[in-house]
């Protein structure tokens, strides 16, 4: 069994997914390290010319000591389900699911597996995941989308009180504005872009849950996680750059772009009917699901 497992998914990304894979490739060889590790790239049917890059990459690096696998899907498959894809021909016993647009910075993959093996009231982990402007990715230091975090986040109340002292915890959980960026804590979820779990807790809850095609699983299967009864961990000491949008929300393919938002949304819908309706009256789960399809429609 190897130490660690690091999934890569990539969709019609071929030159990012390039940059990325030889910035982990770097990242990998600079330091020495203790760990075994297998690299494990899941192609969700691209059409612009990645799986021959991605063989191609793979036969460059055959002497490489760690083991490559890439699977070439014939469609695209979902984000969560390629990612079960590559977790069941995983053997790590940690599980890093990554996306195709990260340039690795210099970290230290045998340190978070130590961290993690220190603590094993720890779920999942993740680094900080910064955009190419130096700004952390807010999706990777996320609150659960409460109605009260949801609705402070979308009437801009979270952008005006989160960080304000005293205050901003009121306001500001839905990307938990009012905690120190530069310090280790706990979070509710990171972003699937870089998700650090263990295989033991991926076999409990059975993976990221497929219903969702993308958007929305890293939050549930985080809420998942969190229901055992193990946190998850903000950990700065190390970073990755998400160049992010490559293939989703911000594509100039239109028709890619309109399916984009329609998962988008659908992804809002699943999450709160699978984690919240039961808790709130029809009224309640009839005024949220309105907000949602009226944000569809303006959006």
């Amino acid at each position: 069994m190897q130490d660690l497992s690091i999934i890569i998914l990539s969709y019609n990304t071929k030159e990012i997914t390039q940059r990325c894979l030889n910035s982990l490739h770097k990242t990998l060889l600079s330091r020495t390290s203790k760990i075994t590790y297998e690299i494990i790239i899941i192609d969700n049917g691209s059409s612009d010319g990645s799986g021959d890059m991605l063989l191609q990459w793979k036969e460059s690096n055959m002497n490489f000591s760690h083991p490559i696998q890439v699977v070439l899907n014939k469609k695209n498959t979902g984000f969560p389900k390629g990612n079960n894809q590559g977790f069941l021909i995983s053997n790590g016993r940690y599980i890093l699911f990554s996306n195709s647009d990260i340039i690795w910075n210099d970290l230290s993959f045998e340190n978070l597996i130590a961290h993690l093996d220190r603590n094993k009231d720890i779920g999942a982990l993740t680094v900080k995941v910064v955009l190419p402007n130096g700004k952390i990715d807010p999706a990777s230091h996320r609150g659960f989308p409460t109605i009260w975090n949801a609705f402070t986040y979308f009437f801009k109340l979270e952008r005006i009180f989160g960080s304000i002292p005293l205050i901003g915890r009121a306001f500001g959980g839905y990307h938990l504005t009012y905690l120190d960026l530069s310090a280790i804590h706990e979070i509710d979820s990171p972003t699937g872009a870089f998700y650090l779990t263990r295989r033991e807790i991926l076999q409990r809850v059975g993976g990221f849950d497929e219903q969702f095609f993308m958007y929305g699983e890293d939050l549930d299967l985080s809420f998942r996680i969190k229901e055992l009864g193990y946190k998850i961990i903000y950990y700065p000491l190390y970073s990755v750059t998400h160049l992010k949008y490559a293939s989703g929300l911000k594509t100039k393919d239109g028709r890619i772009k309109t399916l984009t938002k329609k998962y988008f949304f659908d992804a809002m819908v699943i999450f709160y009917r699978k984690h919240y309706e039961k808790h709130n009256l029809f009224i309640v789960n009839k005024f949220v699901y309105s907000i949602i399809h009226l944000k569809n429609i303006l959006s």
